[in-house]
C-alpha cells in the first residue's frame, strides 16, 4: 500500500526550507512547483496532490481528486472564501495566522509613535530649514505612556501589538468575537503574541465596540475581512472617538468605512491617520486620503518582511506534523466566521 503523503507548494521556497519540510517525514513526498495559475502546473500533479500549499493558485475541483488540505501562504484569505474548493466537502483550508504577527505590530507602534509625536510636521519644518518659535505648544505630544489603546480585533496581530506596547505603560484595551475565552488556541510561537490573553486590561465583545472606541486615544484596527465586518467602523462608530484620536489600519480595506473616515478627517473629528490598506487597491490618484497631511499613506506592506517564508514554513512544518498523526490543524479557516 503506497502511504506517501503527495505534497505540492507553488510557492519559490529556498532548498534549506524545502529540505526543513522534507526532514519531517519519510512519508511527504513534496514537489516545488512555482506557478502563477492553474495551467501552470501539470494535470497529473495536480490529480496526485493530497497537501497543497499556495498563495492563490486554486485549480477547478475536479482536477484534484485526493486533496484533502489547503494550507494558505497569508493569514487573510477573503479572496478565496467563493473558491469552490472551499466548498468542497472534506477539504480543509488553514491560514499563515500568526506568521506576519511581528512585524505588524512593529508597524503598527511605527505608526502610533509617528503620529502621536507629530513626526509628519517635524519633517515638513526640516525640508523648509524652519525652527519654529511656538514648537513647545505646537509639538506637544500624544505619548504612548498614559495613553489608551484600543484594538478591534484580537488574534494573532493585535495580541503581539498588545505584547509590543507592554514596555510602553499605554492601557491596552481590545475586542473579541468569544470574550469568555481570551486565550489563544491558535498558533504561537514561543516568546511572542499573548496566547493566555495577558496583556489586555480589558476585554470587549465586537458588539460593544462603541463603547471601547470612547475611551481610545489610538486604534488600531486588525479585523479579518469578512461580510460580518466589513464597515465595522463607520459613521455610527467614528462620531464617539475623541477628536484628539488617531486610527491605524493595517487589516483589510473595507472595515473602516472610508468615506465616513475621510468625512472625519476633514471635519477634524479624528487628530489623524496611518493606513496601509484600502477598499480599493492601489489608492486612486484622485482620492483626498493622498493630500491629507494628518494621515500616513502605506501601500499594503506592513506584513512585508525578510523573514516571512522562514516563519511561514515553520508553522507549515507544525501542521504538517499534526497533519501526520491526525492532530486538528491550527489556523483552521471557518466557513461560518468568514476567517
Amino acid at each position: 500500500m503506497n502511504n506517501l503523503i503527495e505534497v505540492l507548494i507553488t510557492i519559490p521556497f529556498t532548498d534549506s526550507q524545502v529540505a526543513n519540510l522534507r526532514n519531517i517525514s519519510p512519508r511527504l513526498n513534496i514537489t516545488v512547483a512555482q506557478a502563477r495559475k492553474p495551467d501552470d502546473i501539470p494535470l497529473d500533479t495536480w490529480n496526485r496532490t493530497e497537501v497543497l500549499y499556495t498563495d492563490r493558485v486554486l485549480p477547478p475541483p475536479a482536477h484534484v481528486p485526493n486533496l484533502n488540505w489547503i494550507q494558505f501562504h497569508s493569514a487573510g484569505i477573503d479572496f478565496a472564501v467563493d473558491s469552490p474548493l472551499l466548498k468542497m466537502p472534506g477539504i480543509v483550508a488553514t491560514t499563515l495566522s500568526g506568521a506576519a504577527a511581528v512585524q505588524v505590530a512593529e508597524y503598527a507602534v511605527m505608526m502610533m509613535l509617528t503620529l502621536g509625536h507629530r513626526l509628519l510636521d517635524l519633517l515638513a519644518l526640516q525640508s523648509h530649514s524652519e525652527w519654529p518659535r511656538d514648537r513647545w505648544e505646537r509639538f506637544l505630544p500624544q505619548e504612548l505612556s498614559g495613553s489608551t489603546v484600543g484594538l478591534v480585533g484580537y488574534g494573532s496581530l493585535g495580541r503581539q501589538i498588545a505584547r509590543v506596547l507592554q514596555p510602553f505603560g499605554a492601557t491596552v484595551l481590545a475586542t473579541k468575537r468569544d470574550v469568555m475565552h481570551p486565550q489563544d488556541m491558535d498558533y504561537t510561537v514561543d516568546g511572542l503574541g499573548d496566547p493566555q490573553g495577558d496583556y489586555f486590561h480589558r476585554l470587549y465583545p465586537i458588539q460593544a465596540l462603541r463603547s471601547m472606541l470612547k475611551e481610545c486615544d489610538f486604534i488600531v484596527d486588525t479585523l479579518p475581512l469578512t461580510p460580518e465586518t466589513r464597515s465595522r467602523i463607520d459613521a455610527e462608530m467614528l462620531e464617539v472617538v475623541k477628536p484628539t484620536a488617531f486610527l491605524i489600519d493595517l487589516s483589510r480595506g473595507g472595515i473602516v468605512n472610508q468615506a465616513a473616515l475621510i468625512s472625519a478627517l476633514q471635519e477634524h473629528r479624528l487628530a489623524g491617520a496611518a493606513l496601509d490598506v484600502f477598499t480599493e487597491e492601489p489608492l486612486p490618484p484622485a482620492s483626498p486620503l493622498w493630500s491629507m497631511p494628518n494621515v500616513i499613506i502605506t501601500p499594503h506592506l506592513s506584513g512585508i518582511s525578510p523573514h516571512y517564508d522562514e516563519r511561514a514554513v515553520a508553522l507549515f512544518g507544525e501542521n504538517l506534523n499534526r497533519y501526520l498523526v491526525g492532530l486538528p490543524l491550527y489556523n483552521r479557516f471557518d466557513s461560518h466566521k468568514g476567517y
